[in-house]
C-alpha cells in the first residue's frame, strides 16, 4: 500500500520507473468510446486534396470524432461540390443536420487556395463560407482551423483542435519534455535531459511552462519561455522543490518545499522573489492548485491521518477538508469555471480519476483503469487528460467529464507521463 508520508519519494520513483522504456515522439490515437447525444453532420468532403501534403478531410473528421460531440453521416452517392448548395433533401434523408463541403485549387506561387462552406441542412441555408490560401504542407493546421470553426458554429463553444499538450517521455537515457498537437501528433522536444523531468504546469497565457528537473541531482523548479527556449531557476532551496502551479493572473506560483522540514506549500513571485510560506501543518501538504479567481488553493494533505484534499485562502488561515469518501484522495485539479474538481482516488486498490461537483458534492469515477495519475483539464473544462498504465506501460488518455467520450494517446514504443494541457492562447 502506498504511504502518503513518502509521497515525494514515490513520485520520483514512479517518474523513474514508469519512464524506463524507450519511446518514440509520435503518438497515435485510439477511439475507445463516444457520447450518445451527438450532433449529426455530413462527413466533410474536400475535392482536390492531391494538391496538399496530407488530407485536410481526414484531419477534420478525426478532430470531430475525438471531440465526442459529433456523429458523422456518410453521404453515399450524394454529390458534394464546393460552391454549390448540397442536396438538402438527400442529406435530411440520411439524418444529417449540417454538412461541410470544400475544394482545393492551385493558388498563387507555391500556395493552394482552399474554399469551404458549412450548410444548415434542416434550414436549407449556408452557415459560413471561407477561403484560405496556405502552403501544401499545412493540411493539419488548416484541418484543425476548420474543425474549430465547425465546432464553434454548431455548438456555440470554442474547439480544442488548435491547442497543445506537454508531457514527459524517455528516449534511451534521455528524458524529454515534449509538446505536441492536442491529439499527440507533431510532437517536438522542448527540453532534453539525462535527469528526470516532472510536474509540468503551463502559465495562464500558454507562453511559459514550469517544471521540476533533477539536472543538479536534486529537484529544482524551472520556468521555460516558449518564445526563446530560455529557462530560469524559480526555486532551488535546501531540500526538495516541487509541485509548481501558476496563479490565474500569472504573477506568482504555489510551490512545495521541504526547506523547513516536511513538505509545505509556499507562494512565490514568477521572477523568484517574494517567497512566503502558506501552510504550516504537522503533516505533508502538497499538490496545490489555485481556484479560477486566485483567492484560494486546493491541495493534498495527510494532516488528518490519510491523504485527502483540502481548501484554504491564499492569505492563510484554516483549511477545510473537501473529500470525505475513501481513505486516499490526491492530486486535485479544477475546471476553468471552478465548478468541477477532479482528483485521483483509491478504490479497492485501484487508483482512478474521480470527479466531484463542488456544488452538490456528488462524485463520479470517470475511468475503469487502475493506475491513473496527473490529471489535467483541457481549456474547455469538459475534457481531461491524464496518465495511466496499460499493459505494463504508461499511456496518456482523455475522458470527457460525463465519462462517455474517451480516447487514448498511445506511445507504442515506451512510456509517457506527466501530461499538461496548454491553455487557449491569448
Amino acid at each position: 500500500m502506498m504511504k502518503f508520508r513518502h509521497l515525494l519519494t514515490v513520485i520520483v520513483t514512479l517518474g523513474l520507473a514508469c519512464l524506463a522504456g524507450v519511446s518514440q515522439a509520435q503518438l497515435t490515437v485510439e477511439i475507445s468510446g463516444a457520447g450518445s447525444s451527438r450532433y449529426p453532420i455530413g462527413e466533410p468532403s474536400f475535392a482536390g486534396e492531391a494538391l496538399m501534403k496530407g488530407s485536410v478531410t481526414e484531419v477534420i473528421r478525426k478532430d470531430l470524432d475525438m471531440s465526442g460531440m459529433f456523429r458523422q453521416i456518410d453521404g453515399g452517392n450524394l454529390l458534394a461540390v464546393e460552391g454549390q448548395a448540397p442536396d438538402y433533401n438527400g442529406w435530411r434523408g440520411r439524418g444529417a443536420n449540417a454538412v461541410l463541403i470544400g475544394g482545393i485549387t492551385q493558388g498563387q506561387g507555391d500556395l493552394v487556395d482552399v474554399r469551404f462552406h458549412l450548410y444548415d441542412v434542416a434550414a436549407g441555408t449556408e452557415l459560413f463560407g471561407y477561403k484560405k490560401s496556405v502552403r501544401p504542407d499545412q493540411s493539419r493546421v488548416l484541418g484543425h482551423y476548420i474543425a474549430n470553426l465547425v465546432y464553434e458554429k454548431l455548438l456555440g463553444m470554442p474547439g480544442l483542435f488548435a491547442t497543445n499538450i506537454a508531457y514527459v517521455e524517455k528516449n534511451g537515457s534521455q528524458f524529454r519534455l515534449m509538446m505536441s498537437d492536442f491529439d499527440g501528433e507533431n510532437a517536438v522536444p522542448m527540453l532534453i535531459s539525462r535527469e528526470p523531468i516532472m510536474s509540468l504546469t503551463w502559465s495562464p497565457d500558454g507562453q511559459s511552462i514550469a517544471y521540476v528537473s533533477f539536472d543538479k541531482k536534486k529537484p529544482i523548479i524551472y520556468i521555460r519561455r516558449l518564445a526563446n527556449s530560455f529557462h530560469t531557476v524559480l526555486a532551488n532551496y535546501k531540500g526538495s522543490n516541487s509541485a509548481p502551479v501558476w496563479s490565474p493572473d500569472g504573477h506568482r506560483l504555489a510551490i512545495v518545499l521541504t526547506r523547513d522540514g516536511l513538505s509545505q506549500i509556499y507562494l512565490i513571485n514568477s521572477d523568484g522573489s517574494g517567497l512566503r510560506r502558506l501552510t504550516s501543518s504537522s503533516g505533508i501538504d502538497t499538490e496545490p492548485v489555485f481556484t479560477p479567481d486566485g483567492s484560494q488553493i486546493y491541495f493534498t494533505s495527510d494532516r488528518g491521518g490519510s491523504p485527502q484534499i483540502y481548501r484554504m485562502s491564499v492569505n492563510g488561515g484554516g483549511a477545510q477538508r473537501v473529500t470525505f469518501s475513501g481513505a486516499y484522495n490526491v492530486t486535485p485539479r479544477l475546471s476553468a469555471d471552478g465548478k468541477t474538481l477532479v482528483y485521483i482516488s483509491r478504490n479497492d486498490g485501484r487508483f482512478q480519476l474521480t470527479m466531484m461537483d463542488l456544488a452538490t458534492q456528488q462524485t463520479q469515477v470517470l475511468t475503469d483503469s487502475a493506475k491513473d495519475e496527473s490529471p489535467s483539464f483541457a481549456p474547455d473544462g469538459r475534457t481531461i487528460l491524464y496518465a495511466t498504465e496499460v499493459g505494463g506501460r504508461g499511456v496518456l488518455s482523455v475522458v470527457s467529464t460525463d465519462g462517455r467520450t474517451r480516447y487514448r494517446l498511445n506511445n507504442r514504443a515506451g512510456d509517457v507521463r506527466e501530461p499538461a494541457w496548454r491553455p487557449f492562447e491569448k
